[in-house]
């Protein structure tokens, strides 16, 4: 029978499919290394293994996310706490340790080994029902405003090989009674035939606003086009499925993003997320996935660092002073304080007079932009840690303490 030791440092070098786990002593031996199938049944079994090994076991893994998430949700319920150790951490690691090339069950003793010998890694708490569900429905609106994109481009290049005049009267992107209007004609000998009156009352009786409007533009463009182009007819029925599908997303996409409201208005402090001008209850829900746990970052700085919005050097030689948006941040994260930042500046307030003074100091658009994003991390984080919402007044003294 094995020894019964004092503690284990376990390292989970993370898959989709199955993990390596890998436990060292205090010595840095180790004391079992195994690869675990991604499982319910066969993680509990390796998890009472190690546990029965030591009195005291610390875990790390290298990946916080979906692979990894019926791992740790087990180790929550059993009362054992993980920390996370980056990937690059473990990559830089590995070069201080002899042996074979990389494989699963080095990187997993190394995650170890690491975690034995530092004690700096922030903890991860397993996600709550609420990040969960904001996870997946965010994911969701993510994968359908992709398919959006890509079947407006494909209905504009079909349109175009018929009636490029039409293709070019509407923004069909923005535009729902363009989407209803081609639903029922698309070429300009039908939309002739029917004439402005019917057309008008056609659109009407399907709600779309402003009918006049989209039937004299329709009927302007079919005014322009009097030759029939080869494949028009198989050419039209196309794009009105096309544009039939466009608008069943639409649908779709509208009631995604009222589970994401919803859903986004239970956490605790949406409210005060939803206080920073430009900060939706969209992007409230991506911020809250993006971030995850906010214990991790000690101050406005580590989150900034996160989102890849303080730049880093890149000197070489006597060329010093070089500052570059780093290499590893969460794209996710910067996209949320960018867009919030952009959509702020529309309005007149602290948000757009930041980014005038920017401009005036000689930085373009995109540069005016970034600035007030990175300041704006310094408003939510305080704003989270003090619990109060977004004022233009400055707060009192007994409100910041």
């Amino acid at each position: 029978m094995a020894e019964h030791l004092t503690r284990l440092w376990v390292g989970i070098d993370a898959g989709k499919a199955h993990h390596w786990l890998a436990a060292v002593d205090e010595t840095g031996a180790t004391a079992w290394s195994r690869k675990v199938h991604n499982d319910e049944a066969a993680i509990l079994t390796a998890l009472g293994e190690i546990l029965d090994l030591a009195d005291e076991v610390h875990w790390a893994v290298d990946i916080a996310g979906t692979a990894s998430a019926l791992l740790l949700a087990l180790l929550a319920a059993h009362g054992q706490q993980v920390v996370y150790v980056p990937g690059r951490t473990v990559n830089r690691m590995s070069g201080a340790y002899r042996g074979e090339a990389k494989t699963d069950a080095r990187d997993a003793y190394v995650i170890a080994d690491t975690e034995r010998l530092r004690r700096d890694f922030s903890s991860i708490e397993v996600p709550a029902q609420l990040a969960a569900d904001l996870a997946l429905l965010t994911a969701r609106r993510t994968d359908l405003i992709a398919d959006r994109v890509r079947m407006l481009n494909r209905l504009r290049d079909v349109l175009t090989g018929i009636f490029p005049a039409l293709e070019r009267a509407f923004d069909y992107a923005d535009h729902k009674g363009a989407l209803i209007l081609l639903t029922g004609y698309q070429t300009p000998a039908a939309i002739r035939r029917r004439g402005q009156a019917r057309l008008t009352a056609w659109l009407a009786g399907r709600k779309v606003r402003n009918p006049e409007a989209v039937a004299a533009t329709a009927l302007h463009a079919a005014q322009a086009q009097h030759t029939t182009l080869p494949g028009q007819d198989i050419a039209a029925g196309i794009v009105a499925d096309i544009a039939m599908q466009i608008l069943a997303l639409d649908d779709r996409l509208k009631h995604i993003d009222q589970q994401i409201r919803q859903t986004f208005h239970t956490h605790p402090q949406a409210d005060i997320i939803e206080s920073l001008p430009g900060m939706g209850p969209i992007l409230g829900a991506e911020f809250i996935v993006a971030a995850g746990d906010l214990a991790a970052y000690p101050d406005a700085g580590h989150l900034a660092s996160a989102a890849g919005l303080v730049p880093v050097p890149r000197d070489s030689g006597r060329r010093t002073g070089n500052l570059h948006r780093p290499k590893r941040y969460s794209r996710r994260l910067r996209r949320v304080f960018y867009l919030s930042a952009q959509t702020s500046i529309i309005r007149e307030g602290p948000n757009r007079d930041y980014y005038l003074k920017k401009r005036g100091e000689g930085c373009k658009h995109v540069q005016a932009v970034i600035a007030l994003a990175r300041r704006r991390v310094n408003v939510l984080w305080a704003l989270l840690r003090d619990s109060r919402r977004f004022t233009t007044a400055p707060p009192t003294a007994a409100a910041a303490a």
